[in-house]
Parts: structure tokens; C-alpha cells; sequence
């Protein structure tokens, strides 16, 4: 796989010529069938010579740009989400899957969330030292960590970076309790860290795992690992002690919610412990690139899928309020929440885990100097 490395102290990017309606074969492998500009942007800009010769052109490699970043640890104080603290060691990623909630924060960077977000990615090589500098600050009061809640860890260029390995060495020194989401593989790599912070309570994994379609999981998340792959990952980190929650997320609504029940039973028969769901998520721009992709490859069921978002949130294809956003209202959202609860009843992933442990936390620098005295 080809990529184009961009190094850089502070990344600057200036919005880039918007692109649509671009040819099938050059956004192969890639999730967004277009590049449209981001919502801070004035102006939606078309380019065109005026000539229509037909001429080959290659498809998107991925560059990385690298930022200095200032801070790392983002703290929320939202009600809904299980932690209030998380932090994201890369901004894109590469696995392309089309309903990513994340696509949006690319426009902050006045790039699109559609092509550019899988394929304009921003990396943070400072990330363990400034991991460390927050950790060690007199004020820092310990609760669990949250990687992979934006952009996945694991993405493909974590394997040449290894930002994320870096920044779960310094939780290892500090013993500080880390939760992890994820569907790359490549975190069997890191069981070696993994392993003896579980053994001491300190890190639950979360796999999310979305379709048995491989076809389909390969038309949505076009870089990610297939299902089975997943499946045999959650094996791996359950056989080397680690915690494993199956996230079932998103479900959608005529497309992959009559699987809800065999996701559970693979979740549990690979070792899953717990398991978890959120309904589809179509926050601003994502909207118009589900709805594109939907036109494109299940047109028969786009209609459908539409109307059943829209009749959870409203009439609008996303909800964001507090309590609504990740599962919805009304008789279908009720239906779908009820089948979890049976399901994960029946299978013994609805009983309560064991809370990460945070009385472990230590900062390996004093110690070194009360060793002095």
C-alpha cells in the first residue's frame, strides 16, 4: 500500500478542489464515493478545463501529515458516554468505513469528511511524551482512559508509527486503567502490554463488530478487518487474559439489523464477555455520504433504511440530543433495544464487569526520586 508521508511541526491545510462524482475504479478500497467540501468552507469549488478527453488517473494513495500536538487527554462531561476522557493519537483513518459519526471533525482541519478523511490522515508522533507530561501534573486525578472512541487506534498506519503502542507504555508505567474500541487486528501485536494490564484490571478491549456479511463489510468498511478476522481477534485477547466487550454498532435499519442476534452469539462463542449497541449515527456531513453510498450499492433498500432512521429521530436523519442520539425513539428503536436485552440475557453478556482499576495508579518519577531519599 502506497503512501505519501508529509512532515510537518504544526499541520496547516488549506480546503482542497472539491471532487465529485468520481470514477468507481479510482476510489477503489476507499468507503466515500466523493470529496465534497467541508461546511467551514464559503464556496464549493468545480474545476474543469473545458476539454472532455478521457484520460487515466490513479487512485488516492494515503498521505500522512504529522502534528506537534499541545495537548492530548480531551475531556467530555457528556451524560450518555461511560468516561469523560479520551484520547485520539491519530485524526482520519484509513479504514474508510462510510457511517464513521467521526467524518465531520475533518472539516476542522478545512478538509472534506468524505475521501480526504480516509485518505488525508494526521498523525501525532508527540503523543506519548505529552501523554506522559499530563499524567504527571500534581492536579491529574486518575479515571479510566478511553483510545478509540473518535478515530481507530489500530487504523493501518499505527503499524509504521506505533503512536498508539507508545502512548499504552506510558499507561503501563503510570498503571493507569485504559478502555479500548477497535477493529484492527493489529492490536494483537501489543498483547505484551495488553496481557499484564489486564491481569492487573486495568484495560478492557472493545471490538466492534458490525456485519457476518463479508461482502458487505467490505463494501462499508472497506479497509478494515472482515468478520471472521474480527471474530478470531476477540479470541486472541480473550485467550491472553484480556477483558472483551462485542460491540454490535451500528445496527442498521434494514441492512444489517436482522443480524443483531447471530452478532451476539459470535461475540459470545469467540469469549466475549459483555456487549453493547448504538443505532446509526448520521451527524452532519455523514448524512449525504451514507445516503450516496446507499444510492450506489443498496439502492433497493435505501428507502427504507431512510425511512427507518427518520422515524426514530423525528424526521430528521439524526437526532443529537443527549440520550437519543445513539439509539433513537419510538416503537422500532424499542423493538431493537428489547432483542439486545433477550439476546444478551440468554447468552450471559448482560451481567456487569468488573470496573477498571484506578487505585493502582502511580507516577513512576516520584518514585524514582523517593528512591533517592
Amino acid at each position: 500500500m502506497q503512501r505519501l508521508h508529509v512532515f510537518v511541526v504544526c499541520s496547516i491545510f488549506t480546503a482542497m478542489i472539491s471532487e465529485t462524482g468520481i470514477d468507481k475504479d479510482r476510489r477503489r478500497a476507499r468507503g466515500a464515493l466523493n470529496n465534497v467540501t467541508g461546511r467551514f468552507d464559503l464556496a464549493r469549488v468545480e474545476v474543469g478545463d473545458g476539454w472532455d478527453i478521457p484520460e487515466d488517473r490513479p487512485g488516492f494513495q494515503t498521505q500522512v501529515s504529522c502534528e506537534a500536538a499541545r495537548s492530548l487527554i480531551t475531556y467530555n462531561r457528556s451524560p450518555d458516554l461511560p468516561f469523560d476522557r479520551s484520547i485520539n493519537p491519530y485524526r482520519g483513518c484509513e479504514h474508510g468505513c462510510i457511517y464513521c459519526f467521526a467524518r465531520p471533525t475533518h472539516a476542522y482541519l478545512g478538509l472534506s469528511p468524505g475521501l480526504d478523511f480516509e485518505t488525508r490522515l494526521v498523525a501525532r508522533p508527540n503523543a506519548p511524551d505529552v501523554l506522559r507530561h499530563e499524567l504527571s501534573a500534581r492536579r491529574y486525578k486518575v479515571a479510566p482512559i478511553a483510545i478509540g472512541t473518535n478515530t481507530d487506534p489500530y487504523q493501518p498506519i499505527e503499524k509504521e508509527y506505533k503512536i498508539t503502542r507508545s502512548c499504552l507504555q506510558v499507561l503501563a508505567e503510570f498503571n493507569h486503567p485504559v478502555a479500548i474500541v477497535t477493529k484492527g487486528a493489529m492490536i494483537e501485536r501489543d498483547l505484551d502490554i495488553l496481557g499484564p494490564m489486564a491481569a492487573k484490571g486495568l484495560v478492557r478491549v472493545g471490538v466492534s463488530l458490525t456485519t457476518l456479511d463479508a461482502d458487505l463489510c467490505r463494501r462499508m468498511e472497506p479497509r478494515a478487518p472482515s468478520p471472521k478476522r474480527r471474530l478470531q481477534l476477540i479470541e486472541r485477547l480473550v485467550q491472553a487474559g484480556v477483558p472483551v466487550r462485542v460491540m454490535t454498532s451500528p445496527v442498521i435499519p434494514g441492512l444489517t439489523d436482522h443480524e443483531l442476534e447471530a452478532l451476539l452469539e459470535a461475540g459470545k462463542e469467540a469469549g466475549a464477555d459483555a456487549a453493547s449497541w448504538i443505532m446509526l449515527r448520521l451527524p452532519r456531513e455523514v448524512s449525504e455520504l451514507w445516503q450516496d453510498w446507499l444510492a450506489e450499492y443498496e439502492p433497493g433498500r435505501a428507502a427504507r433504511v431512510m425511512a427507518r432512521l427518520r422515524e426514530m429521530y423525528g424526521g430528521r436523519d439524526y437526532d443529537p440530543r443527549w440520550g437519543q442520539r445513539m439509539r433513537g425513539e419510538g416503537v422500532y428503536a424499542q423493538m431493537v433495544a428489547q432483542r439486545f436485552k433477550a439476546a444478551t440475557r440468554r447468552l450471559g453478556l448482560d451481567g456487569n464487569t468488573a470496573p477498571l482499576r484506578c487505585d493502582l495508579f502511580r507516577n513512576p518519577e516520584t518514585d524514582r526520586q523517593y528512591s533517592l531519599f
